[in-house]
This record gives structure tokens, C-alpha cells and sequence, in this order.
């Protein structure tokens, strides 16, 4: 097999080849430059969140003789982050000179024993403390000594310490994208030892920093063409097949993916996440999530715009105290109610004798009414008429604005309130939402519709799904459905045909994503309120914006919206964004989360939550 894959490997494309060249290269021409320490998030001089970091005592003195020096260190959670808990220092020839356990600062939260192998019963008698590994380093380094380790900006943060003269495995044996394999892959495939055994408890300091020079001495001596030749690629993606026909219940058959957690998956292609949060959280126990803990929201907010883009997979955390249930309710009631002053809309002025019926016939053809008023306070008479679905009140606004009904020209528009003072804007970001391309909403529907669309579906390339919605107590069909094609070429093409003389229906793009219907229903029915508690209608607010209070929920989702913004701003084009927006669940009734998704293309994309 190897063999067959060492023939296969085409050199030039190989990242190290691209990287080094064919050639043997120096112990110098294998340091990581500055930029590249600054890419991959090693502490630098000047660098964010490095202000109180110790500098070794190096002059600047490297060459090709340089000495090497491994380091490996093992980190507990605190309530602080990550603090170091056991380093190991390992000279040259494999002789270790520095191996202390090291009692943290904080409060420890979890030992990480699956990782570091370290317990309360083995730390507590511990003295030693950070400050002093330090001083010891300092000691023990000599000016021109090169580090050496698997990850090693995580060790020297975790050090609080700045070295920049390093060689990262991790990143010396690179894989194509930028993948970065384990420490104990490269030992089997390289150095073809074993270690890291999965019924040992927590990594081997030493050993892991002894692999590491070992892995550095291979390359220097055997060169990047050698590296190049075992095709690192091939033989993970074999370890991996391997391993998972290994899996119990598992006969011979065709292998499956084994269910991976993210940071399981970003870990097994050598990616990194940053995590920003005020909150410590188990994500921070991972060793490939690099996790900052911030004093506060603005905190987070000014990090991740510095941090952010050094990282292909990032999360940033706003936290806030539970809102209240009362809260809580009035945000449920806000959210419905937007939505239903954006699915209503008024119409007039008519005559004062026009035919009521025809009237009502006419704002029906577009689609379900949940009711229709008439209006008298004005001088003319007005309808409002509150929709069921939103496309059907985007309709009435497109299709009846202007047009001359009974000797009187009517205006088609929304309530003018706080709700729907941007909802131009909010309606052209929902049509564009991925979730709606290639659905369109058609109105007028009879009940034939279905057999005619059957009988007629040539014309109708790329038809996917047919939606019919049924009314809940009579299980009549409604006059409305939703349609999705392939593409939206196919769907305009399909919703030109119905708009034409021969189905004389009406329709448009549709607005509304099928999840964000389900969510709206949940939310819908009214919760049983227990007595002695009044929730003011938003509308009846007495107090405007200014005057709420700081934790009201109406300041708290402004300004989370504000800073998810300037985040988004900052941002690069084509960055895949996930907004997650929590759920409530108290005795006064429930409703889950929300999630939004978009991916950065222009300056001028604004994600606003519109909450």
C-alpha cells in the first residue's frame, strides 16, 4: 500500500515541496516568521492581551547550530481560562532538564484530566507557581535556543511567556489547506513509534516534547522531498478509514463518519477555534479551541474585531443576565405583534356607498384575510385588512397601490410604527434569504388547481414540492400555495405563467421561511397568565426609549444588535456568519431560539436581528 501511495504523489503540489522546495533546508529556514507567529496567534511583543507576557533572553544570535529545545505543557480550567498546570522541558539529546507541576493562580474548575492527567489529589500538595517556571525558563534558555513543540503557541500562552525563535510541528509537517495532523500520526508515520496509548490517562510531557525535537531532527536530516514522499494525506485518510472499521459493531461493512462534535472534527484536520465569551464554558477544555475570557460585552466586541480574522473558525460570545419572565413575555409579544402590523395593511380612501362585498372579494384574491375593519374616523371610508401570510400583504402594497376602484384612486400601505418603519428593507433581506430561493407564493387558487398544475407540468421545469396549506377545522384547502423549484430562474419563469391570461392568478417570491412559520406559531398562542400580572402592550408603553432601563429587553437586544453590526463590518467578504438567538422556558410558557445565517459579500450587508 505504501508503495502504491508513494508512487501516486504528484511532489509539486505537495504543501511542503511548495513551502521548502525539494532541497534540504537549515534549522533557520525552518523557524516561522513573524507574520506567520502573528497568523497563527503566537504572543508577540505588542500583540493584544500580551501586555503583562515575559520575554526570554533571546539577542537575535540564530544560526543553522543553534540549540533546540522541546516544550510541552499541560493546562487546567479555571476561573481565569486556561492555566498552566505541568511543563516539561527537553534538551537536544532527549535529556529532560525541566519537569514541574505548577499550582494555578485561580479557582480550578476542571482539571482536564482526560488530557493532562492531572488530579486534585496529585496537585494539592503542589507550591510552585507560574511566576517561578517562568524565572526557571529564563534560567535554563540559553539567547539563541530555538523552541520546539506540536501547537506551541497554546504553551507559550499558556506561559505567558514571548520566545521568537520556534519550530511548530504542527505546522512544519503541513497539510494541504492548511490541515495540521497530530502529534501522534506524524510519530507512527514518521518516526514509526506509538504514543499518546488510549489506555493511559492524559498525555506524557515528556514524550510529546521529546517526539517533537525527534520530528525536527527527521526533517532536517532527511529533507522536505523525503516528507513529500510518504504522502501525508493518503496515509491520514487510511489511519482514518482504519480506525473507523474498528469501531465496535462494526462487521467489515462500508465504514461510517462516527458522530463528531465540531471541535472533534476541526481538531482532526488540524484547525483551531477561537472562542471569545465573558463566560467560561466546556468548550474552553478543548486543546485546539483557544479560548479568551473577556470582563464584558464591549470587551468581547473590541477583541473579536482585532482577533476574529487570525482564525478560520471563530465564536463570540454576548452574554446576558435571564430576562425576567415578564420580559420575556413582552419580547414574545413584540415579535408577534411586528409580524402582524407587517402582514396588515390599509386601503382607501373609497366612496362612502362603494359595494363592501366587492371590496372585501378583492383583498381576498390575494390571499387569506384573518380580518377586515372598516375604517370611519376619516373623512373618506379606509379598509384595514390583516393577512394571514406576509407575501399576501406584500402583494396587496405591489399589486393595488394606485389603481382606481370605483371612481377613487386607493393607497395600498403598511401602519406606519416603530415595528414597520424599516420593514422595505426587512422584506428585500427575507427575499434574498437563501431559505426562500426558488419559492414563490401564488394567490387566487380554485379547486382545481392541483389537477391543472398535474395536468400541465411541462410547463413547469424543475417543480420540487407543491405546499397546499388546509384550513385547521374545516381541512378545506386554502387559496393560496407554495411552490418550490430548483432555481429562482425556474421559479419566475413559473410565476410569469401563472401571472399570464390563461391562469389569471396572482403571486410573488416568497418572504417567509417554512422554519421561520413553525416558530412563529409557537409563539402565537397566548400563555395563561397567572393573576396579579399585567403585561403592557407595546404599543401602550408609557415610557419611550430613552428613558428604559439599562437591563430592560428592549435596550438589551438594541444594543446586541449594535454590536453584532460593527462585528459583521469588520468582517472579510465571504465569511459565513451563524447569528444564535436563545429560547425561554419558565413556568409562564416557552418558545425556543432562533438562528440566522448569511455570508458576507459587500461593505454595505447590515445582518440586523430585527427584534
Amino acid at each position: 500500500m505504501s508503495a502504491v501511495l508513494k508512487s501516486s504523489t504528484n511532489l509539486q503540489n505537495d504543501p511542503i515541496i511548495q513551502k521548502y522546495g525539494c532541497e534540504k533546508v537549515g534549522l533557520t529556514r525552518c523557524l516561522l516568521t513573524k507574520e506567520e507567529m502573528k497568523t497563527f496567534h503566537f504572543p508577540l511583543e505588542g500583540s493584544p492581551n500580551c501586555e503583562n507576557f515575559i520575554l526570554t533572553k533571546c539577542d537575535g544570535s540564530i544560526t543553522d547550530s543553534s540549540p533546540l529545545f522541546g516544550l510541552d505543557c499541560e493546562m487546567c480550567l479555571t476561573s481565569k481560562g486556561r492555566e498552566l498546570t505541568h511543563i516539561s522541558l527537553v534538551a537536544e539529546g532527549g535529556h529532560c532538564i525541566m519537569d514541574e507541576l505548577v499550582k494555578p493562580d485561580f479557582k480550578i474548575l476542571n482539571y482536564l484530566t482526560s488530557f493532562s492527567g492531572i488530579t486534585k489529589k496529585i496537585l494539592n500538595p503542589v507550591t510552585t507557581k507560574l511566576k517561578d517556571v517562568q524565572k526557571l525558563l529564563r534560567k535554563l534558555l540559553p539567547p539563541d535556543a530555538v523552541l520546539v513543540g506540536h501547537s506551541l503557541d497554546s504553551d507559550l500562552r499558556v506561559l505567558q511567556m514571548i520566545h521568537p525563535y520556534v519550530i511548530d510541528t504542527s505546522l512544519l509537517y503541513a497539510g494541504k489547506q492548511g490541515r495540521r495532523f497530530k502529534l501522534r500520526f506524524l510519530a507512527k508515520v514518521i518516526l514509526g513509534k506509538d504514543m499518546q496509548c488510549p489506555d493511559k490517562v492524559g498525555h506524557d510531557t515528556i514524550e510529546d516534547a521529546r517526539t517533537t525535537l525527534e520530528l525536527t531532527r527527521y526533517f532536517l536530516k532527511n529533507g522536505p522531498k523525503k516528507i513529500a514522499e510518504l504522502n501525508l494525506e493518503a496515509l491520514a485518510s487510511h489511519e482514518e478509514l482504519k480506525a473507523a472499521s474498528q469501531e465496535p459493531g462494526n462487521k467489515g461493512g462500508p465504514t461510517e463518519c462516527p458522530n463528531m462534535s465540531v471541535l472533534e472534527c476541526l481538531d482532526s484536520v488540524g484547525q483551531k477555534l477561537l472562542f471569545l465569551t465573558r463566560d467560561i464554558d466546556e468548550l474552553s477544555s478543548s486543546r485546539n479551541c483557544q479560548t479568551i475570557r473577556c470582563s464584558s460585552n464591549k470587551e468581547v466586541l473590541e477583541q473579536a474585531r482585532v482577533e476574529v480574522p487570525l482564525f478560520p473558525f471563530n465564536i463570540v460570545q454576548f452574554s446576558f443576565k435571564p430576562f425576567s419572565p415578564i420580559l420575556a413575555e413582552e419580547m414574545k409579544k413584540r415579535m408577534k405583534t411586528k409580524w402582524t402590523e407587517m402582514s396588515t395593511v390599509y386601503a382607501g380612501p373609497f366612496i362612502k356607498n362603494c359595494n363592501i362585498e366587492a371590496v372585501k372579494k378583492m383583498f381576498n384574491s390575494l390571499g387569506p384575510v384573518e380580518s377586515i375593519t372598516l375604517v370611519l374616523e376619516t373623512y373618506m371610508p379606509h379598509f384595514c385588512i390583516q393577512y394571514e401570510v406576509l407575501e399576501a400583504a406584500q402583494l396587496a402594497i405591489e399589486t393595488m397601490n394606485g389603481i382606481l376602484v370605483e371612481d377613487s384612486y386607493i393607497r395600498v400601505h403598511r401602519p406606519v410604527t416603530e415595528f414597520t418603519l424599516e420593514c422595505d428593507i426587512l422584506v428585500h433581506e427575507l427575499e434574498q434569504d437563501s431559505e426562500n430561493q426558488g419559492i414563490i407564493y401564488v394567490a387566487g387558487l380554485g379547486e382545481t388547481f392541483k389537477e391543472h398544475l398535474l395536468d400541465q407540468s411541462s410547463l413547469f421545469p424543475g417543480l420540487e414540492a407543491v405546499i397546499l396549506p388546509k384550513d385547521v377545522k374545516s381541512r378545506k384547502q386554502k387559496n393560496y400555495c407554495f411552490l418550490k423549484f430548483k432555481t429562482r430562474d425556474n421559479a419566475q419563469v413559473a410565476l410569469e405563467i401563472f401571472k399570464g391570461k390563461d391562469w389569471k392568478l396572482k403571486g410573488r417570491h416568497a418572504l417567509t421561511p417554512r422554519h421561520l412559520q413553525a416558530w412563529l406559531k409557537d409563539i402565537h398562542p397566548e400563555p395563561a397568565t397567572p393573576s396579579g400580572l399585567q403585561i403592557v402592550p407595546p404599543l401602550l408603553e408609557k415610557h419611550v426609549f430613552q428613558t428604559l432601563k439599562e437591563n430592560h429587553a428592549k435596550i438589551v437586544a438594541w444594543r446586541c444588535n449594535q454590536r453584532i453590526e460593527r462585528l459583521y463590518h469588520s468582517l472579510s467578504p465571504g465569511t459565513l456568519c451563524l447569528i444564535l438567538l436563545p429560547g425561554t422556558k419558565n413556568t409562564f410558557g416557552s418558545h425556543p431560539g432562533l438562528g440566522l445565517m448569511k455570508i458576507k459579500e459587500e461593505e454595505n450587508d447590515t445582518p440586523g436581528l430585527g427584534v
